[in-house]
C-alpha cells in the first residue's frame, strides 16, 4: 500500500469534528499524519501543532477549515509542495486551488473520510 504523509489542517481534539476522524481514519490506513489546528492537544498519539510546521514530504494536505481562515496559511500550503490538496465539504476554495495548479500541485473537491473508505484515497 502507498503511504501518503498527510497534514490534517483545522485539526480538533473534539471526537464530533471531521477532522478527528479523518485523523483516526488516515492511522487505521496506516497513514503518517500530521496535524495543525487552533489549540494544542493529541489526537491517538498525534500531536496537534499551534503554528505552522516544516514538515518534510507532506504527500497530501487535507482542509477543514474554511476559505476565509485558508488565506493565512497560503504560502505555507504552497510552500510544502504537497502533491494534492483534498478541499473536504465546507472548504472549497477556488483561490487557492488556483495558486495550487499554477505550482503543478494537484487539488481535489473531495471527503478524506469517504476516499479512505472507497479505497480511492
Amino acid at each position: 500500500m502507498n503511504k501518503k504523509k498527510t497534514l490534517v489542517i483545522g485539526a480538533s481534539t473534539n471526537p464530533a469534528r471531521y477532522s478527528y476522524l479523518a485523523i483516526h481514519k488516515l492511522l487505521i490506513h496506516q497513514h503518517p499524519v500530521v496535524a495543525l489546528g487552533n489549540k494544542k492537544g493529541l489526537v491517538n498519539n498525534i500531536e496537534i501543532a499551534t503554528a505552522p510546521q516544516p514538515f518534510d514530504d507532506v504527500d497530501t494536505v487535507t482542509l477543514y477549515i474554511n476559505s476565509t481562515l485558508q488565506k493565512q496559511y497560503y504560502t505555507y500550503i504552497i510552500g510544502l509542495n504537497p502533491k494534492r490538496i483534498i478541499f473536504n465539504p465546507g472548504t472549497e476554495n477556488d483561490e487557492l486551488e488556483n495558486l495550487a495548479s499554477q505550482k503543478g500541485i494537484a487539488t481535489l473537491e473531495a471527503c478524506t473520510l469517504v476516499l479512505l473508505s472507497t479505497g480511492q484515497y
